[in-house]
This record gives structure tokens, sequence and C-alpha cells, in this order.
């Protein structure tokens, strides 16, 4: 008889039968299948409710403006009927949608970099855990609180030309009166920094989370090769910050694309149409009763959001695995 080792298939076979296999996990259709099933089936109930609301209040109204974003309805006429791209025609024409889009990007995009710096430097200060970083990460979480129209207003008063800014500069630059929501070049930074110091408290929060998620033992390792502050930032925090990177410039760039309480209780658009973003546009026209236009304009946000998302998104988790 053969010497066999142990663990080979006549010694298998000896102690029963060939050794079993591991089980593979099942494919796609037998894991939908599994779904199904009976005992599978019990979140249903729980789930429905939500469900509901979603399709009630979310996709059947995107549904609807889709559909209404082609046709002539307004408020002057009973009748509706389908116009194709008429409705974006006439916003070319009357000069209102391109330079709605142009307002829209560069207002996304300066309040993203201004919330994403504030709220990364405010994060490195306040990362240390401790009693006063305790109070201040809550104090600078409050203008999340607070509805963005009462924001609106209350930042409209402080730049006023006689506001508390203008008043408190005056002390340094006598008779100092600019008026910083009434000219077009500093009407748009103003409102975009508006609406990134609102959410700059939520984003500070997603950084702080990034920053204390980092391994000390990677920070004392750096030190002990002789790296500097900034060095020991550059080199080790910021790049393992790439997941809070993503979320916070997606979630801020999609976020003041969508702008629109902020800036309607600021300027109402203007001067002229310096912040005439398309949310604002969009108000107008339903203001004035055409609504084909303005659900026109509201399809134009839904599309510039889904362009910009899918490649951001791609791009930004690509640069989290080469981070």
């Amino acid at each position: 008889m053969l010497n066999q080792q142990p663990g080979t298939r006549g010694d298998a076979g000896e102690q029963g039968g060939e050794a079993r296999r591991p089980v593979p996990p099942p494919g796609r259709r037998a894991a939908a299948f599994m779904l199904w099933r009976p005992h599978a089936r019990r979140w249903w109930p729980f789930a429905l409710p939500a469900m509901i609301l979603v399709a009630v209040f979310f996709l059947l109204p995107f549904v609807l403006n889709v559909r209404f974003a082609f046709t002539s309805w307004t408020g002057f006429n009973a009748n509706i009927t389908w116009n194709g791209l008429q409705n974006f025609r006439e916003l070319m024409q009357e000069d209102i949608l391109l330079p709605a889009i142009r307002v829209t990007l560069l207002y996304a995009v300066v309040g993203m970099i201004v919330q994403n710096a504030f709220s990364l430097s405010m994060a490195l200060l306040l990362q240390t855990t401790n009693k006063a970083n305790s109070v201040f990460r809550a104090v600078f979480f409050l203008p999340v609180l607070i509805a963005p129209v009462a924001a609106g207003f209350i930042w409209a008063g402080i730049l006023a030309p006689k506001g508390p800014l203008n008043s408190a500069i005056s002390l340094v630059v006598p008779g100092f009166n600019y008026a910083w929501l009434g000219h077009a070049n500093s009407a748009l930074v103003a409102v975009a920094s508006i609406d990134a110091w609102k959410w700059s408290g939520l984003i500070t929060l997603v950084y702080i989370a990034g920053l204390n998620s980092i391994p000390h033992s990677l920070m004392e390792a750096a030190m002990l090769d002789g790296a500097n502050a900034w060095q020991r930032f550059w080199r080790v925090r910021f790049r393992l910050l790439a997941p809070a990177f993503t979320f916070s410039i997606v979630v801020t760039l999609l976020g003041a694309i969508s702008a629109f309480d902020i800036v309607q209780a600021t300027t109402l658009g203007g001067p002229g149409k310096a912040t005439t973003v398309l949310n604002v546009a969009m108000y107008g026209q339903y203001g004035s009763g055409f609504f084909g236009t303005a659900s026109a304009l509201s399809l134009t946000v839904t599309v510039l959001v889904v362009v910009i998302a899918v490649p951001l998104i791609s791009f930004l988790r690509r640069r989290e695995v080469t981070a």
C-alpha cells in the first residue's frame, strides 16, 4: 500500500470521502431570488412609507417637471400644448439661460473654495478634543441651524452701506462706505461667502472626523523622520483626507448649484444679473406666470448637477486610491 501524506485525497477518503470544496457565493440571480423569499420580505412594511414619500414628493414632481419643460404652460392660457425646445429658445433669446448658468457655476466654485478652505482651517484648529474645543465646535455649528432666509437677512444688514462691517472698517479707514451687495464685482463673492459661512460648521465636523481617523503612529513616524508641521500636513494628513475631500467638495459644489434662498434674501439676483443663479431666474419666470420656461430652468439645474456630479465623483474616487 502506497504511503500517502495527511491531507491528500486518499487520506480524505479514509475519513469518509473526498474533502469538501468551499461553497461558491450565490450568483446575481440567486441573490435576487433570496431577497424575495418570505423571511427576507419582512423589511417591506418598514421601507414602504419612506418609498411612498420619495415617490410622491420627489419622483413624481421630477417626472412632471420634465414633461412641462417642453410645453407652452403659462398662467395666461388654459391650454397646455407640446412645444419641444421652444422654452429653451426663448430663454436664450431673452438672454436668461446662459448668463444664469455662468453665474451659477461661478457662484458654486467660489462657495466651494471658500467653504472648504475655511472649514479645513477650523478643523485643524479644533481637532484636539477638549472642553474649549467642544464649545467652539458647537458655536461654529450654530449657523447650520439658522434658516437660510434668516441668515441672508442678517448678513444683508451687516453688509449694508451703514451696517456694522463698514462701521468697524471706518475706525481704521475714516468715511469708508462701500455697498458690498450693491456692486457687481463684490456681490457674487459676498453672497457665495455667506452661503459658505452658513454650512461651514457641517463640513468642519467632516474634516475633524477625517483628521481624527488618521493613525497617530503615522504622524509620530513623520516627526521622527524630521518632517516639519507643513510637511506633515501636506505629505500625510492632506493625502489621507481624500475621502473627506470627496464628500465635502461634492456636497458644497452641488449644494451651491442649487442655491436660492440666501441669494433671494440678500440681493434678489441683483445688482443687474450679477447674482441671478438658475433657481432665482426660475423663481422670476414662475412669478411672472411662465411656468413652462420655469420648468425648463429647473430641468437645467438637474442636468447641470448630473453632468458635474458624475465625472467629479469618479475623479475624486480615483484620487482616493492614488493618494
